[in-house]
């Protein structure tokens, strides 16, 4: 029984190529650097669901950006996010460097 489970061991030696580390970090994405940050979303712009992808932003939170955005019309600047219920100063200077105003989707 050993030696039929040795040779079955030393078969798939054989058979499955071996995964070097090379192989590995070869799939694996670069990894990011400091200058290399997503572009700022458009808060005028931005859909429920990219607004919930910002840290802190739930979908409540993202509703209530969208809501605020139909009723008082585009933003002009950005600190016009702490207007809307649950983003204050401290929310705010998390998304600061992550958000941008610019024409709607509409005025483009």
């Amino acid at each position: 029984m050993f030696t039929s489970l040795a040779a079955a061991l030393v078969a798939a030696t054989l058979i499955v190529p071996a995964l070097t580390p090379d192989h590995l970090t070869a799939q694996e994405p670069p990894a990011r650097t400091t200058s290399e940050r997503p572009a700022p979303l458009n808060l005028n712009a931005a859909t429920e669901a990219q607004l919930e992808a910002l840290p802190g932003i739930g979908a409540a939170t993202a509703t209530r950006i969208v809501e605020y955005r139909k009723k008082n019309g585009p933003f002009k600047k950005a600190e016009e996010l702490m207007n809307v219920k649950g983003i204050g100063e401290k929310s705010f200077l998390k998304l600061k460097a992550l958000i941008t105003v610019g024409p709607s989707r509409g005025e483009a």
